[in-house]
């Protein structure tokens, strides 16, 4: 009977050594959760701030130009330029004839060019004639055929118009047959 009494006696002090090192390994693990990992998110948040701008201080003569800017973009009236209506066969393989009738308005900052935009309007409307002649109706299928369009039809009066700058091309009408 006496070695019943010391196995359960032995394998009572085997689980208190295991308890205590398990206690051991648990408070390395609770230093690391709640003294390191805190330490490190703090950091890591201040850096991160630090990087956005967060600590930046603005000097007040640059806001003081900010509302300049804005005043200034007020004060700006948007003029709209209609061109003459075209139309204009469409390249096609077939005997098929296809046409583009396109009406178009023209975006500027100023009133004042409107003189010198009249007097290139030739210019401009042939190069327009020209680029429309050499597309295909495949070519204006779609949003994305319609964005290419506005993009080189912006493109072509900038570049015939030069001093003179135009913001945006804008559809009034579109017929494709």
């Amino acid at each position: 009977m006496s070695e019943d009494t010391e196995a359960p006696a032995e394998a009572e002090t085997e689980e208190e050594g295991a308890e205590k090192v398990k206690k051991k390994g648990l408070s390395g693990k609770a230093l690391i959760l709640f003294i390191v990992l805190p330490i490190l998110l703090i950091v890591g948040g201040a850096a991160g701030a630090y990087f956005a701008g967060v600590f930046d201080a603005e000097e007040p003569v640059a806001e003081e130009a900010q509302e300049e800017e804005v005043e200034e973009e007020v004060e700006k009236v948007v003029v709209f330029y209609d061109l003459p209506e075209l139309l204009v066969n469409l390249s096609t393989s077939g005997t098929d004839t296809s046409f583009l009738k396109l009406g178009v308005s023209l975006e500027l900052d100023d009133e004042t060019v409107l003189p010198e935009l009249e007097k290139l309007m030739p210019r401009v409307m042939d190069n327009f004639q020209v680029y429309l002649r050499e597309l295909r109706k495949e070519d204006l299928k779609g949003s994305a055929g319609i964005y290419r369009l506005k993009e080189e039809l912006l493109y072509r009066i900038n570049s015939s118009i030069k001093p003179i700058q135009v913001k945006d091309v804008l559809f009034k009408e579109m017929l494709v047959q």
